[in-house]
């Protein structure tokens, strides 16, 4: 066996126990952490510089894109009301209701002279369904508010719909102009049946429920409501993300193609 010895440079060894042993001093600043590097894909890759439309006034559906690289979001909210009827299914309401925001976007600023066309339209809706089937709406009123929590603690689980809708204009002239891609997402969100009455007038006093479909937040403080979710839980929050990256890839590879075999035709002409 040889006698030679390695050397550890001093910087990589660890610390003597005497010195661990030592309590650590807190800093004089706090020190930032690390933000992780953004994804490193070919979709959002191609997306950089251009012009990318959140067609929704959500921030949490912007900082859920943030997440994953969009950054720079023009944030265009659709003003047309959302008259569909209650009567329709969850699945049909949230998509007709996605789908109209993300059109009427689209036909908005298909042709800005300013700023030129988008390269992508994004937009969402979710509702949440009691047990009976009911389509909650924002609470418009404390007392409101105070009955839908209750409601949803005390009929049992009840379900939040997400639809996404994600548009990409194409180079073809033909009808429509435009590819589009649709999902549908469903979580089951169950109340903890021992919330008080109590803990429900002291979150609705937060007023953090207030501006969202079924009255509470599940990212915040309305968490505290929840005792287990089945599926995606940023379709909760209001943007399934794994969902909507894909419906993007969906759509710019359609754009492509189109693109492509635009091309060759008029390489064959």
């Amino acid at each position: 066996m040889s006698d030679l010895k390695l050397a550890v440079p001093q910087d990589d060894a660890p610390p003597s126990y005497e010195v661990a042993a030592k309590p650590i001093s807190a800093p004089a600043k706090p020190v930032p952490l690390r933000a992780p590097l953004p994804l490193d894909l070919p979709v959002l890759n191609a997306l950089g510089g251009k012009r990318v439309i959140l067609a929704s006034a959500s921030p949490r559906r912007k900082q859920l894109l943030a997440q994953i690289g969009l950054t720079n979001l023009e944030v265009i909210p659709s003003v047309v009301p959302e008259a569909f009827p209650k009567s329709l299914s969850p699945f049909e309401y949230v998509l007709q209701t996605a789908t109209q925001k993300a059109t009427t976007i689209y036909a908005a600023e298909l042709n800005n002279t300013k700023l030129g066309e988008p390269a992508l339209i994004i937009a969402a809706d979710t509702v949440v369904v009691s047990l009976l089937g009911q389509i909650l709406e924002k609470p418009r009123s404390e007392t409101q508010h105070i009955a839908m929590l209750k409601s949803l603690r005390d009929t049992g689980a009840h379900k939040v719909f997400t639809a996404v809708v994600v548009m990409a204009p194409l180079e073809s002239a033909q009808d429509p102009g435009y590819a589009l891609q649709t999902s549908v997402e469903e979580t089951t969100v169950r109340f903890d049946k021992e919330v008080t009455d109590d803990m429900i007038m002291a979150y609705v006093k937060t007023r953090e429920g207030a501006d969202k479909a079924g009255g509470y937040g599940i990212q915040g403080i309305g968490a505290i409501l929840v005792e287990k979710i089945e599926g995606s839980f940023d379709n909760v929050v209001g943007l399934p993300l794994r969902v909507t990256l894909r419906l993007i890839e969906k759509v710019l590879d359609e754009a492509i193609d189109e693109e492509f075999t635009a091309f060759e035709d008029e390489e064959e002409a």
